[in-house]
């Protein structure tokens, strides 16, 4: 397990992020899906967040990226999908007819966090941390 250092801070957060493109347009192929991947790969180092794997597929974007702690998965998204719809529409000048709202991105995404430490590990070693105090109501289940 490796861990990433702050100035004042050790943290390993990472996310698994889907995103989809607006309509489920197959438009990730070729030239624009390799572009795609070089403005994910530019934002993600602009922010220090480290890509750990990621698939550019015909309609959708899969990341496992490793973040700082400062930034929220809302902020993540919000920083790729704003900046790769631009640059793509700035590249691809085509993707604008298509796209004629200038949105390349649906929506939402999915996101899910994942390590290797479970909730099970966290709980039993908070269990047998201290000595619990009857009135105690900061506890985990048993």
């Amino acid at each position: 397990m490796e861990y990433r250092y702050g100035s004042h801070t050790v943290f390993r957060i990472n996310y698994h992020f889907v995103f989809v493109t607006k309509y489920r347009y197959q438009v990730l192929k070729g030239d624009v899906g390799y572009r795609a991947r070089e403005l994910i790969r530019q934002t993600c180092h602009a922010f220090e967040i480290e890509i750990l794997k990621g698939v550019v597929s015909k309609d959708h974007v899969h990341l496992l990226v490793s973040a700082p702690p400062n930034m929220a998965p809302s902020e993540i998204m919000r920083r790729i999908k704003g900046r790769t719809s631009s640059k793509l529409f700035e590249s691809f000048p085509d993707l604008k007819k298509r796209y004629w709202g200038r949105h390349f991105w649906a929506r939402g995404y999915f996101c899910v966090t994942s390590g290797n430490v479970t909730d099970e590990m966290i709980k039993e070693y908070l269990e047998h941390h201290f000595e619990p105090k009857d009135d105690d109501n900061f506890r985990t289940e048993g």
